[in-house]
């Protein structure tokens, strides 16, 4: 499916949305694997498999091969049975269940991909009006932190990713003034893409921390397949949960005609869902700011 940033654009049909007010965004402060962030730079601490980042405990080896020995922890589980072994002809007696390996921790940037339903529903030139808003917030920290933001939109009968992952402030600017609003509602494709998106990232990142915000009422009606468009939709929702992407699921449908299909599209995400009246800019800075925590 088209994935261009060309695609999509207001011109090619539906209705052109102004983006809604800025604010001054507050930082986004992570606690991943209950490490804070004490300094400037990726907000964000992870846990790594590589042989980069600051050493901060040992562990026993969860693998056979051993590419990163911690040689302090190792001297310290051998060092009690030292008497009990044979050191005729060394300094030290070590045994396999000596070994022990290192833990690394290193800064890592938190991608949050903002998966969004354009096509003609209740309260549309709201929600793209407050996403927009909210992106362009999140961007000007993601710019002093060196997270990224993307943005994936579906309508009419696809799925594009208008604004690949950046923290460009200026390239967003551009491609949230040229999103289409319109047509029917692909939401398996949209899910779809957003998973591409997320796998290539971690191929070209690994240790970047992905989130994704789904707005959406949850009704699509197009789909890729065979299968009806609910159960697509709700296959591609377990594959991102699976994955270990986190989401965030905005219903945009109105309380009155609310059938309760993005909460089941949230299930399947294990996704908290917020509802339309959260949704202005303020309120869904605060809902990434929750789920980041």
């Amino acid at each position: 499916m088209p994935q261009t940033p060309q695609s999509g654009h207001w011109w090619e049909g539906g209705q052109k949305i102004k983006s809604g007010q800025e604010f001054m965004a507050r930082r986004l402060d992570t606690q991943l694997d209950r490490l804070t962030r004490k300094s400037a730079g990726r907000r964000s601490r992870t846990k790594t498999e590589r042989k980069r980042g600051r050493y901060i405990q040992a562990r026993i080896p969860r693998k056979d091969k051993i590419t990163d020995l911690a040689f302090d922890a190792t001297l310290r589980a051998a060092a009690p049975y030292q008497r009990q072994r044979d050191r005729s002809k060394m300094a030290l007696a070590l045994r396999k269940s000596d070994l022990r390996e290192k833990v690394r921790v290193r800064r890592s940037a938190n991608l949050i991909l903002f998966v969004v339903d354009a096509s003609w529903s209740m309260a549309v030139a709201k929600r793209m009006e407050a996403t927009k808003g909210a992106i362009m917030s999140l961007l000007t920290d993601a710019y002093q932190r060196r997270d990224r933001v993307g943005l994936v939109v579906f309508n009419k009968n696809e799925a594009n990713l208008v604004l690949a992952p950046t923290n460009s402030v200026q390239l967003a600017r551009k491609a949230l003034a040229d999103i289409a609003v319109g047509g029917k509602t692909p939401l398996s494709a949209g899910l779809l893409l957003a998973y591409n998106v997320f796998r290539q990232e971690a191929g070209l990142h690994p240790d970047v921390i992905p989130l994704m915000i789904l707005l959406t009422d949850g009704a699509g009606n197009v789909s890729m397949s065979d299968l009806p468009p609910q159960e697509e939709a709700h296959r591609m929702a377990r594959l991102l949960h699976e994955t270990g992407i986190r989401s965030v699921v905005i219903n945009m449908e109105h309380a009155a005609f609310d059938q309760g299909l993005a909460r089941l599209l949230a299930d399947q995400l294990a996704a908290p869902c917020h509802t339309l009246e959260e949704l202005h800019a303020e309120s869904l800075y605060k809902a990434v700011l929750e789920e980041l925590k």
